[in-house]
Parts: structure tokens; C-alpha cells; sequence
């Protein structure tokens, strides 16, 4: 969990990048481990995360000051993991880097 925390833009600003819902912010998280990144890291060895969760506060912040997070309302279920979307789903989402393929895309995946 420690990195899907992390947040550049938190951390430059002094910012906390905790879940107000914690319970909800992990079982998204555990599904989307399960269910995505153990098989990716399963197929092709570590991956990085680049970027995931993201408070409420972080992702409108980055909004606001950067254009480089969505709207809280369309990120709630996404990069916002401890909101549920406006139709009641969970989600959570991930921006990662997999070395594999960038140790072998002039190689064309050999």
C-alpha cells in the first residue's frame, strides 16, 4: 500500500495523500492487485507504479494546479479509490511502468 500512496504532488506541497475510507480504499486496491497487477508482474516479472491512489484533497489539488489529475467526479473509483462512483461502484486504477516491455519494445517483444 506504501506505494500506492506516494504522491509527488503531495509530498511537494505537504500535503497528506491518506484514504478517508480506508476499509473501501483497500478493497479496491486488493482487487485490482489481484485481479490485474499479480498477473501482470506474474507474466512480466516487476512492474512499477508510476501513479495510483489519490485523496480526495491530492487529485482536486492537481486538478486545480497542474491538469495533470482528472475531475474528483470523474477520478472517484479510479485514481480516488475510498469514493464510490456516482452508479455506486468500487474501483481502483494504476498508472504503471512494466521494464519488460520497454527493455524489449526495439526488439519488437523477442
Amino acid at each position: 500500500m506504501r506505494e500506492f500512496l506516494y504522491s509527488e504532488i503531495a509530498n511537494v506541497h505537504g500535503m497528506q495523500n491518506l484514504p478517508d475510507d480506508p476499509d473501501l480504499a483497500v478493497a479496491a486496491g486488493q482487487r485490482l492487485c489481484e485481479d490485474l497487477l499479480e498477473p501482470l508482474q506474474a507474466t512480466f516479472g516487476r512492474i512499477s507504479i508510476r501513479s495510483a491512489y489519490r485523496s480526495f484533497t491530492v487529485n482536486a489539488f492537481g486538478n486545480a494546479y497542474f491538469h495533470s489529475c482528472a475531475s474528483n467526479e470523474r477520478n472517484r473509483a479510479r485514481h480516488i479509490w475510498d469514493q464510490r462512483s456516482a452508479d455506486g461502484g468500487m474501483g481502483a486504477m494504476a498508472t504503471i511502468v512494466v521494464p519488460w516491455l520497454v527493455d524489449h519494445i526495439d526488439s519488437g517483444g523477442k
